[in-house]
């Protein structure tokens, strides 16, 4: 089997797993397509069936999916991507495991629907102060890392795989003081999280302040200590 065939057989199972796994598979379902950014009704147009059953299906409607229907709407989206290029086979084919990113990486996870950054800021106590008209934005995981070792310890590369399964998710950044260096290594690997929040910062340096507000990126602050944020942090999620 080679590379691609491997990757896509990789992932049709992680997906088709969360499905069956989940007691919501249908807001599973709904997490994927929007990570594959497949509307609705195309996804439908593709498996030859009614867009009323794939939303029936994401909002409660009809009880989760079997194993026959799970493979199709699994093939379904792994198909349609494979047409635009493959993009998302491809970025789930380089995940790394999170001991390959070293110690900066102090805990990854991904949610089991997606989440808006306001009910995010809610359920941690994170104060949203840049870009709070972005708040509905969804976000569909989140990355902690230690601010100081990912800058010194990681390659370009290396920043660019803190996404973890999506780009639409949260990094947080324990010990990073005004958010400057941070701020400036997403702008220089060009990263381009849905929400970044600093852990411990008391006040926002301008400059990272401004890159935000020119990217586009919400920023938030949270004054918990670092073992504190992360106990809530893991207890919530």
């Amino acid at each position: 089997m080679d590379t691609h065939s491997l990757a896509k057989e990789n992932l049709a199972k992680r997906i088709a797993g969360e499905i069956v796994l989940s007691p919501e598979g249908g807001k599973i379902i709904q997490k994927w397509r929007n990570v594959f950014k497949i509307p609705q009704r195309r996804l439908a147009d593709e498996m030859k069936i009614m867009p009323s059953v794939i939303s029936d299906y994401e909002n409660g409607r009809r009880k989760s999916p079997g194993i026959k229907m799970v493979k199709k709407i699994v093939d379904a989206m792994i198909s349609i991507d494979e047409r635009l290029g493959g993009k998302i086979i491809h970025e789930f084919s380089d995940l790394p495991s999170q001991a390959m990113l070293s110690d900066a990486v102090l805990d990854m996870k991904e949610f089991n629907a997606p989440m808006s950054i306001k009910k995010f800021c809610e359920t941690i106590g994170v104060d949203l102060v840049i870009r709070d008209d972005l708040g509905d934005k969804q976000v569909n995981g989140y990355t902690v890392i230690d601010a100081m070792k990912a800058i010194v310890d990681l390659s370009p590369i290396d920043m660019v795989k803190l996404y973890g399964m999506t780009s639409e998710r949260v990094l947080v950044f324990t010990g990073a003081n005004s958010g400057r260096s941070s701020m400036v290594a997403l702008k220089v690997t060009n990263l381009r999280p849905g929400f970044v929040v600093f852990q411990g910062s008391e006040k926002i340096d301008d400059l990272a302040k401004r890159i935000a507000e020119l990217e586009s990126i919400p920023l938030g602050t949270v004054s918990k200590n670092n073992k504190e944020f992360l106990k809530v942090l893991k207890s919530s999620f």
